[in-house]
């Protein structure tokens, strides 16, 4: 039976600095570099959550989460539902703070974000994509008992990423566009919610990949929608099956579009970061690259955010392989 969950509220730049404060302890302010490209290319800044504890930025929504726990919740445990990152950001901070933590992850994930969150101490329950996608929307899972954390719907998970928008301003006052992987949005929402309050006037792109594009159906439909047509594929930490109607109503307000890519034009951006930058991004956090080269965000500069680089070394080696000539 699904929980009752309180209405959705827009997350205040009260709410964002004060997560910054909360995390600053487990989290770490990640570099913004800019990407050399030469002539003819937009001016791109990369900002390197891949060097965050847990390699990927789901550490700050979960840091702030189970900063802000009950001692009665604390005892009870976590529990959260994910792909890999959400569930080690969980796991980590969970961990730090003598939390148990259980993480209903999906079967299909990489098994190195699987080993990665059972290191981290979690408990994993796996399940199918569609399972682990409508648990997301339960808020429930059979037999798994604690304080949930949902991965991306959650109005401290959403500010503690936040944090990465002030940095971001903080970096590069001159950038004229932002942009950040989609799957569930609740990374967007966090970062256009700290862009959009400082500076209104800077365009907040999604980037989806071309086999998981509910966000971009959305918007063009003006309500949320699903994707029936969807696909796994190496990008698995974003796209999904169906934009949650909660977080259309999050990100409407925040997002200017969706800008969708292939999947070779994600392989390329995996091997032009690894080229040029020297940075192993998972396909997630090379989907804002693809979508800056398509030069639909304008020449810049252009902030992508590379989420995480929690790849798969084989999958890794695999695309470099294929992206060779």
């Amino acid at each position: 039976m699904p929980v009752a969950v309180p209405p959705v509220r827009p997350i205040t730049l009260p709410d964002i600095e004060a997560a910054r404060g909360r995390i600053a302890g487990t989290c770490v302010r990640t570099p913004l570099v800019k990407l050399e490209l030469g002539a003819g290319f937009p001016d791109i800044r990369l900002k390197l959550e891949t060097l965050q504890p847990i390699n990927a930025y789901k550490l700050r929504g979960a840091a702030n989460a189970v900063a802000l726990l009950s001692d009665d919740e604390r005892k009870k445990g976590v529990w959260t539902i994910s792909a890999g990152n959400a569930g080690q950001g969980v796991a980590y901070a969970a961990r730090k703070a003598g939390v148990p933590c259980t993480v209903v992850a999906i079967e299909t994930a990489p098994a190195s974000k699987l080993d990665r969150m059972r290191a981290l101490g979690a408990k994993l329950v796996l399940v199918s994509y569609e399972g682990a996608w409508n648990a997301l929307d339960d808020r429930a899972y059979p037999g798994v008992e604690g304080t949930f954390i949902h991965p991306f719907d959650d109005d401290d998970f959403i500010a503690g990423h936040g944090t990465m928008g002030l940095e971001i301003l903080e970096d590069a006052p001159d950038a004229v566009a932002v942009i950040c992987g989609v799957g569930g949005g609740g990374l967007i929402t966090g970062v256009g919610s700290a862009v959009k309050a400082i500076r209104p006037d800077i365009k907040v792109w999604a980037a989806e990949p071309e086999t998981a594009a509910p966000l971009a159906r959305s918007l063009a439909a003006g309500s949320p929608q699903k994707f029936p047509e969807w696909q796994a594929s190496f990008v698995d930490g974003a796209g999904g099956q169906s934009v949650f109607p909660r977080m259309y109503q999050r990100m409407t307000p925040l997002v200017d579009g969706s800008i969708v890519v292939t999947l070779d034009q994600t392989r390329r951006a995996m091997r032009l970061m690894a080229e040029k930058a020297r940075i192993v991004a998972e396909g997630a956090g090379c989907l804002p690259l693809a979508a800056a080269l398509t030069g639909k965000a304008g020449d810049g500069p252009i902030v992508c955010v590379v989420s995480g680089g929690n790849v798969d070394m084989t999958t890794f080696c695999e695309i470099m392989a294929a992206t060779a000539s």
